[in-house]
């Protein structure tokens, strides 16, 4: 089976770089993976950290469509309770009339921060998390100009209007998103290097659930995970370093100001309890030489039945993660 690849990138800032480096590296890296034939390109949105850049997948997304050419573009995604659909939707609209049949629009329930950011985000407008299936209702009638004659708002359009509005993925980490992609007839991202247990099986109830619907004939899955390749698998291991401490910290609620670098990982006195959740995290991560790889990523493919996996990659040091992602081309599609 042909393996189709895609990056989601959440601009990750290392110790010592600044977010505008940060977010210059994400853009080099659209551009790198373009060159090397990646499906799509999307990226995060997470607030209130020193760890991560990508704050505004929307805006960033403007920029990134400007300095590629062929890759598709996407949100990975926006946290749509924070937000008006109407308002998503005409952000999103102006994306696809820039870049036509290049734009996806990502979106899930998670706040992308710590409560105080959710505050900060939705002010005196606060929107109950359980309004999210209606939600997507909404974003989906104004995208497609669907709303039902008994909508308290029809007749409403999300301008501009462009001939080809942005694809519509529900992405989560858990059953209940797979059962409301299913049931909204759209496509599902499970993000296993958010949760390593049970996505497998949530892929199946997707399926299984799964109801036609005009935006989607069939069921159409993938999987989210993190993933680093190098040249060995020691030096793998050694650069995976930096993201085992770096879950380690954000697990334990210690202060995370940038992705540590592999000396200071390996420096890092684990206790044997963490030691134990570094081994468990691993479940959310593909680390090893380009054979090893290869092999894991069809394995999951198998596992989720799905033509198309999103590789998350963090490291310290940026010329490691294009070296990945390059090193990982070669040997899937050699």
């Amino acid at each position: 089976m042909a393996l189709e690849l895609s990056v989601l990138d959440q601009s990750p800032i290392a110790e010592g770089m600044t977010a505008e480096t940060a977010l210059e590296n994400t853009v080099r890296l659209a551009q790198f993976v373009e060159e090397l034939g990646y499906q799509r390109f999307w990226v995060s949105e997470h607030h209130d950290t020193n760890s991560l850049a990508g704050s505004s997948p929307e805006v960033l997304l403007g920029h990134i469509g400007a300095k590629t050419s062929r890759i598709r573009i996407g949100s990975g995604g926006v946290m749509l309770p924070h937000y008006s659909p109407y308002k998503v939707a005409e952000n999103f609209h102006v994306l696809a009339g820039l870049h036509p049949g290049r734009v996806d629009l990502g979106i899930g329930r998670a706040p992308g921060g710590m409560p105080r950011a959710t505050i900060a985000l939705q002010g005196d407008r606060r929107r109950p998390v359980d309004r999210y299936p209606e939600q997507i209702d909404d974003l989906l009638g104004y995208l497609y100009d669907t709303l039902p004659p008994v909508h308290p708002l029809y007749g409403v359009k999300a301008t501009p209007i462009v001939q080809s509005p942005p694809d519509v993925w529900l992405l989560g980490s858990s059953s209940e998103t797979a059962k409301l992609a299913a049931d909204k007839g759209l496509p599902y991202v499970f993000a296993q290097f958010i949760n390593g247990e049970g996505g497998e099986q949530y892929a199946t109830l997707y399926r299984d659930r799964f109801t036609p619907s005009p935006y989607l004939a069939e069921p159409r899955a993938m999987v989210a995970v993190f993933a680093i390749c190098a040249e060995t698998d020691e030096k793998a291991e050694w650069i995976a370093g930096s993201l085992d401490l770096t879950l380690l910290m954000i697990e334990q609620g210690m202060a995370v100001n940038g992705t540590p670098s592999p000396e200071k990982a390996a420096a890092y006195p684990y206790s044997p309890y963490e030691r134990k959740r570094v081994a468990d995290n691993r479940r959310r991560m593909i680390v090893g030489s380009p054979a090893r790889v290869k092999d894991e990523l069809y394995r999951l493919s198998e596992a989720y039945e799905t033509e198309e996996i999103m590789l998350v990659t963090i490291t310290y040091d940026f010329h490691d993660k294009l070296t990945s992602f390059r090193l990982i081309v070669e040997a899937v599609w050699g």
